[in-house]
């Protein structure tokens, strides 16, 4: 039996990616970890596209969730989110009042991004156990403007703080965490969806130096680190201590016993370019808090922190402890 969650990257790279080739003129990139757009040539902009699964939502989050992890991952190719499909597979149980919440929240989060919803498939099946949805983004690349890819010595951006959307979702799904905590706790980490998207930050990083962005969602910063790391084939050093987390998250994680740095993140940006503190100041400028958390190294791969000490790749999201 195989643990909840995605694939580990070793998993991933044999039973999964080495599978697929690129046959088409139009493809201008094959799978791989690290890198969640897709991207094609069809003559004039680039057509970028990623795909997500929402799985572990609430009714209350599903909708929003869906449109801003979509949306988050043509952001962090430097796209601009134009377009959505969402498949909902919804089970038996569920009413058709609980259809229509989704579909409005789905609607409402689509106007906040600026994002059309194009169609998709809604279905009621015995195969789910809770409603899911999967959703595809269709976004576009202005020509010649295509990030080059992470540089040795580049700077690496943390945008807003680590779990913001972990927080919020354990504060939905899972009230006994809170059971010793202050009630205000749980009230803010609700509030935490409002953070999600990160499509003003990538917007801004595009257009102001960012070599490379990854948005951070499972596995967390830690996890984000490593896989834009793997993508560049470059050594990245992360310092720990420098990943701002908000005291809710840090109260959360400890009640729960799970590790903010590899709790689902959404609503963070990871941006890699050459001036780091000019970034910070701009996105600042921008309403965006920002923070330099490491680097690029000239030489090696990995993950590592300042004192020199290896962090592991990233494996199951800390979230599914909780569903254990």
């Amino acid at each position: 039996m195989m643990r909840l969650g995605k694939l580990d990257n070793d998993e991933l790279e044999r039973l999964v990616l080495k599978k697929f080739k690129r046959t088409r003129p139009e493809s201008l990139a094959v799978p791989e970890i690290g890198v969640d757009c897709a991207a094609l040539d069809l003559g004039g902009d680039i057509a970028a596209l990623s795909c997500d699964p929402i799985t572990s939502a609430s009714l209350a989050q599903l909708g929003r969730l869906s449109v801003h992890v979509s949306c988050n991952d043509a952001a962090a190719a430097g796209a601009e989110p134009v377009g959505l499909l969402v498949t909902l597979l919804a089970p038996p149980s569920i009413s058709q009042e609980d259809i229509g919440r989704i579909a409005d929240d789905l609607a409402a989060a689509a106007l906040d991004a600026g994002v059309d919803v194009l169609g998709g498939h809604t279905e009621v099946t015995d195969a789910v156990t809770r409603a899911v949805t999967n959703t595809t983004v269709l976004a576009r690349i202005p020509r010649g403007r295509m990030l080059p890819g992470m540089q040795p010595g580049d700077a690496l951006v943390m945008t807003k703080w680590a779990a913001l959307e972990g927080s919020a979702i354990i504060a939905e799904d899972f009230p006994a965490v809170f059971s010793a905590l202050d009630p205000a706790v749980r009230e803010t980490a609700l509030s935490f969806v409002r953070h999600l998207s990160v499509v003003p930050e990538g917007r801004y990083a595009a257009a102001h130096g960012a070599t490379a962005m990854h948005d951070v969602t499972e596995g967390g910063i830690l996890g984000a680190a490593w896989e834009l790391g793997h993508a560049a084939g470059l050594r990245v050093v992360l310092d720990p201590a420098r990943v701002p987390i908000l005291p809710e998250t840090r109260a959360i994680c400890q009640a729960a016993g799970i590790d903010p740095l590899r709790l689902i993140s959404s609503g963070s940006m990871l941006i890699a370019c050459p001036d780091g503190e000019a970034m910070v100041r701009g996105l600042s400028q921008e309403g965006i808090p920002a923070t330099v958390v490491g680097h690029a190294a000239p030489s090696g791969q990995g993950l590592y922190t300042p004192q020199g000490e290896a962090l592991a790749p990233p494996g199951a999201d800390e979230l599914y402890r909780l569903f254990s």
